[in-house]
Parts: C-alpha cells; sequence; structure tokens
C-alpha cells in the first residue's frame, strides 16, 4: 500500500502541475489567473457572493491569506463587494464581469489542453477517470466537511462515466 500511495501522491503533484498549463504552444500572457483567483473566482461562480469568513471557512485559509487574495482581486478588477444580499453585516465579494470573462477564458485554454492531452482516450475511459478524480474529492470533502459545491450535471454529462 506504501508504494501505490508514493506513486499516487507524485501523480496527483504532477497532475496539478499540468492542469495550470494550456495546449502546447500557447503562453499562459498576462490575462491568465493565477492559480487562487481561479480557485476563488470558481468558488463565486458556483456559491454565489461570498464573504471574507465565508472564503476563508471554504478554503481552510487564514482570513488575512483570503484578505490578501481578494484585495489584489479587486485592484485587477476581477471582484468587487457588495451589501450581504440577505442583509447580513457582513460585505460580500462577487465576481464582475472581468472576472467572469477572465475565469471562462482560462476554463477554455485547460479544457483545451484536457482535450489534447486525452486524445485517443476512449469517452469510457474520460468517464472513468473522471468518476474516480470526483469520487476522491468527494472522499477528502467528507473528511474535512467541506463539500466543494457542483453544478448539476448537465443531459449529456450525466450518466458518463459507466457506473
Amino acid at each position: 500500500m506504501e508504494a501505490l500511495l508514493e506513486v499516487l501522491e507524485r501523480e496527483l503533484m504532477l497532475a496539478g502541475r499540468h492542469s495550470a498549463m494550456g495546449p502546447p504552444g500557447t503562453a499562459c500572457g498576462p490575462r491568465a489567473l493565477d492559480r487562487s483567483a481561479y480557485v476563488l473566482l470558481s468558488r463565486l461562480q458556483t456559491d454565489g457572493p461570498m464573504s471574507n469568513g465565508e472564503l476563508a471557512h471554504a478554503f481552510r485559509l487564514d482570513a488575512s491569506t483570503v484578505h490578501r487574495q481578494t484585495g489584489a482581486m479587486m485592484r485587477s478588477g476581477l471582484v468587487r463587494r457588495i451589501p450581504d444580499p440577505e442583509g447580513g453585516m457582513a460585505r460580500k465579494f462577487t465576481m464582475t464581469e472581468e472576472g467572469a470573462q477572465r475565469l471562462a477564458e482560462d476554463r477554455s485554454r485547460i479544457r483545451s489542453g484536457l482535450a489534447a492531452a486525452l486524445e485517443g482516450w476512449t469517452s469510457q475511459d474520460i468517464g472513468r477517470l473522471t468518476e474516480m478524480l470526483t469520487r476522491f474529492n468527494r472522499s477528502i470533502e467528507t473528511r474535512d466537511e467541506r463539500p466543494w459545491p457542483r453544478p448539476a450535471p448537465e443531459p449529456e454529462r450525466a450518466g458518463t462515466g459507466g457506473g
């Protein structure tokens, strides 16, 4: 088991490294989001407006770390602060049009890279990989008691993975 965990650890590290890269020959460019902005914007897109404290809890980060990240994102025009839509005292962050556009650009670039990397794979193989990664992530989320919100499956994605 230890040998399997050693290989798994290395492969997950490499997968994280590769996921930020686009298709071969494409530069990330000045508009590419850094990793923290990509993940924070993804969470805001799925969950809607969140306060600094909610973001810190969701990511298991110190509030000062989230404050620095959201401050940089505000200066870049990716997020803005709004009053709590539910009437609470804390102001919340929401994604701007610029943030949504840049997130969409990065997602497109990453998905193009994935498509290129998975060229020659069957849809069943891609479905199994997706199913196992989802199961793995949900196991971590259950253990940490911090589920990551996921959008409802699109009709063409539902049932993928053979199981």
